[in-house]
């Protein structure tokens, strides 16, 4: 299985629906020119694009991206390698969704007890 090692230290992701490409840049520590190249390389990552060619991507194109990011930065594959092992293991990558969105809830789970907490 797919193990993000520094995924953890990026930010939480926000509970919004649509984000642009310089709020995903900051919520993945990736410049955006590089989020526009991963679009042509990776068929999976695939942002709604609106007037004047706008990008807006969803949480699971954000979570797409910090996989991608892990497989590239964190384990060391190739731009070919990542993408293979994207599309090629189906349950490896559902685990790995899986296992980042439940990270993602216990994150935020924490914050709302802290609130709860400090009321």
């Amino acid at each position: 299985m797919l193990e993000p090692s520094h995924n953890d230290e990026l930010p939480a992701i926000p509970g919004k629906r649509y984000f642009t490409i310089g709020e995903v840049s900051d919520l993945c520590d990736v410049k955006p020119h590089v989020l526009r190249y991963w679009e042509q390389e990776f068929p999976q990552l695939n942002p709604v694009k609106r007037r004047g060619n706008r990008r807006y991507y969803q949480r699971q194109d954000v979570l797409m991206i910090r996989q991608i990011r892990s497989l590239l930065y964190d384990q060391g594959f190739t731009i070919g390698g990542a993408r293979q092992q994207l599309s090629g293991g189906a349950n490896a990558e559902q685990a790995t969704k899986y296992h980042q969105l439940i990270k993602q809830m216990i994150v935020e789970m924490d914050e709302v007890l802290d609130v709860l907490k400090a009321s």
